[in-house]
């Protein structure tokens, strides 16, 4: 049976749950997912229709250029669809942003461009012989619920639990008033990974222990950035902004 959750432990020995995400909302987001790219397949025949007999009345070589792009549009949305969405988004489509989901590494991190167009290679396979039934065996075999291209990339669907408070903008995307005055190039992207996990399993925590996290993941990032005393005395209001400016310069959610 599979596992409902992924635990990884972070650099400060402190355990981070990632609840796995399952068949069902997997399918939910492939469907919606699907639904997108049936609509872009629509409007992609309309406009290459209204353009061939458009620009065939100026140019004999025109409609076979339009067919040509037509044809490399199709093929993108077809096939790039899931690798595109997921490389720019941080591991989201628009059908997983919508169930809440997201790829991530077995190790927790952010997946990669690499990671993202391995693991859709592999969709053509897991989608036979028809309607994705050797993904979802694969899926139900599995106990993190990987389908064939998980495993090729080492990558997991997990949930996002959407954060409802305001104030927890960890996760969120800010907007361009946040910013801090430190050179965020400097962070690493698992330096900021770690933050972001803690600021998503922040209200799970004791007190002691949220201190505790807040101090050490800090005193990891103060030197390199270059962190006033006056803004380490209040180490999580300055996580939150670190996290959401961060996501700001990066364009993602």
């Amino acid at each position: 049976m599979p596992d409902d959750k992924l635990t990884i432990e972070t650099p400060e020995q402190i355990p981070l749950d990632f609840p796995l995400a399952g068949i069902g909302s997997r399918f939910l987001a492939v469907a919606f997912d699907f639904l997108l790219q049936f609509v872009s397949v629509l409007g992609l025949m309309v406009i290459a229709d209204m353009l061939f007999y458009t620009i065939g009345r100026f140019s004999s070589m025109g409609p076979i250029w339009v067919a040509a792009a037509a044809v490399l549009v199709f093929f993108l949305i077809q096939f790039g669809y899931f690798a595109i969405f997921e490389s720019l988004w941080n591991g989201q489509t628009p059908g997983k942003r919508r169930l809440h989901l997201r790829v991530i590494k077995d190790s927790g991190q952010p997946i990669t461009t690499y990671d993202a167009v391995a693991r859709n290679l592999l969709r053509i396979v897991d989608s036979l012989p028809g309607l994705y039934v050797v993904g979802i065996l694969s899926a139900l075999l599995s106990s993190k619920s990987k389908r064939l291209g998980d495993y090729v990339a080492g990558t997991v669907v997990v949930h996002e639990k959407p954060l409802r408070d305001p104030g927890q903008i960890g996760l969120n995307f800010a907007g361009g008033e946040t910013r801090t005055g430190y050179d965020l190039r400097r962070l690493s992207q698992e330096e900021f990974q770690l933050i972001e996990a803690y600021l998503l399993r922040r209200p799970q925590l004791s007190s002691e222990v949220r201190a505790r996290l807040t101090r050490q993941i800090v005193e990891r990032i103060a030197l390199k950035l270059q962190i006033s005393e006056d803004d380490q005395k209040s180490p999580d209001p300055l996580l939150e902004k670190l996290a959401a400016e961060y996501r700001n310069q990066a364009r993602y959610r």
